[in-house]
């Protein structure tokens, strides 16, 4: 009898892969710390990764760091771009990617959020990938309602879509993409980063003012989509029932500002603080990242009450391994991760009451509270580590090559 023998040919070959993003750290946001979370993670795992990202002031044009190849141009710099404007740079943005794709000869290309934001970049990529054989694919990190979104999720031939939620998968479908074509990965992070016992001590040393007060962190970036607003509504309720608690709001320095809203945004949340007397009840400031683990250590509720249809939000994944208690509103892909009673509560958009009512039973209820924390950080530990998040990345390359 002949023996048989297994196929298994290329299974485990490491790949060379090329990421494609308008910003990476010192730029922060959802994407950015997505992308600095699972790429060296792909590194630790073999394979080889590189992307193609703004230009930062003070960052080299190409380096190492954690593994991964960093290629800056300001063609990628949305900040840049949102200024001067799109036209007339086809012929630099065909060199830069084709240099770019050139030097690093990729297996697999996958572009992050390209599916908006400037037809010019999209429409280059595709067709650089076409010539060179390369599978082409698009990360979607968000949905808009207008036409430029429909015109490149849809007539730009993309071989495959990573959706970042279910709700973002349904914006896909909507656009007229085959569900087929869609696969949905949630976010993952460092969870060891996250965890339980983290020293107080760094952060009562830089904001001495929140030492023996209830902490409420708002750990999303201060903006009225994020609901930072609404936040600050809740908190001249809960004043009330606890007089020295402290609501933390995080404002970002380094981000992509497409449109220039950002500073607006927080003009009006310093005012509103001030409106309502919050003055010594409200902290804002921008943190830097490593003191992030801490301060979700010194809270003891975490809010991201999105005024918007979130496509995922990070912070939760952060609150729920630092073992805390998070409150979101039912908005985009925000109830998938968050399950109302169980980890967590979901309250209607901009109901600011239900907010305050929800933060003022968990700073009440010291066991509801401590329940909600550790199964958020079970959730964690088996659905969103980079591990297991990169993996699931790895074997969607694999199913186009």
């Amino acid at each position: 009898m002949k023996k048989q023998v297994c196929k298994t040919k290329g299974k485990n070959k490491s790949l060379n892969i090329a990421h494609v993003h308008w910003g990476y750290p010192p730029i922060i946001g959802g994407v950015e710390t997505h992308l600095i979370t699972v790429m060296p993670e792909m590194v630790k795992q073999g394979h080889s990764v590189s992307i193609l990202t703004g230009a930062f002031e003070g960052c080299e044009d190409r380096y190492k760091e954690n593994g991964v190849e960093i290629f800056r141009t300001p063609i990628m710099d949305l900040n840049w771009l949102n200024e001067r404007g799109i036209n007339g740079l086809e012929k630099e943005i065909k060199s830069i990617f084709s240099g770019f794709i050139d030097k690093v000869r990729p297996d697999i290309i996958n572009a992050h959020n390209m599916h908006y934001f400037s037809k010019p970049h999209a429409k280059t990529l595709e067709e650089l990938a076409r010539i060179k054989g390369i599978p082409l694919i698009i990360s979607a990190h968000n949905s808009w309602d207008d036409n430029l979104f429909l015109d490149l999720t849809r007539n730009i031939k993309w071989d495959k879509y990573i959706a970042v939620s279910h709700f973002i998968k349904r914006e896909l479908m909507g656009a007229g993409v085959d569900d087929r074509k869609i696969a949905v990965i949630h976010h993952g992070i460092d969870h060891e980063k996250y965890i339980t016992n983290k020293n107080p001590k760094n952060v009562y040393k830089s904001y001495p003012q929140l030492k023996g007060k209830k902490i409420i962190f708002h750990p999303a970036r201060m903006g009225l989509a994020k609901g930072c607003d609404i936040s600050i509504k809740a908190m001249r309720l809960v004043k009330e029932r606890f007089p020295d608690a402290m609501l933390v709001l995080a404002g970002t320095k380094n981000i992509i500002d497409w449109g220039s809203h950002q500073q607006k945004d927080i003009a009006y949340m310093v005012n509103l603080v001030d409106f309502f007397g919050l003055r010594n009840n409200v902290l804002i400031d921008s943190y830097p990242l490593d003191l992030m683990p801490s301060l979700y250590s010194v809270a003891d509720v975490c809010l991201y009450p999105s005024t918007v249809s979130e496509p995922f939000g990070l912070t939760m994944l952060e609150a729920m391994a630092s073992a805390k208690p998070m409150i979101v509103t039912e908005s985009g892909g925000m109830p998938e991760v968050i399950k109302d009673g169980i980890n967590g509560f979901v309250i209607p958009i901009r109901d600011f009451e239900k907010l305050a009512s929800k933060i003022i039973q968990l700073l009440d209820d010291k066991r509801l509270n401590h329940r909600f924390g550790y199964t958020g950080r079970e959730m964690v530990e088996q659905h969103y580590t980079k591990e297991i998040v990169s993996s699931n990345m790895i074997r969607v390359y694999r199913s186009v090559l």
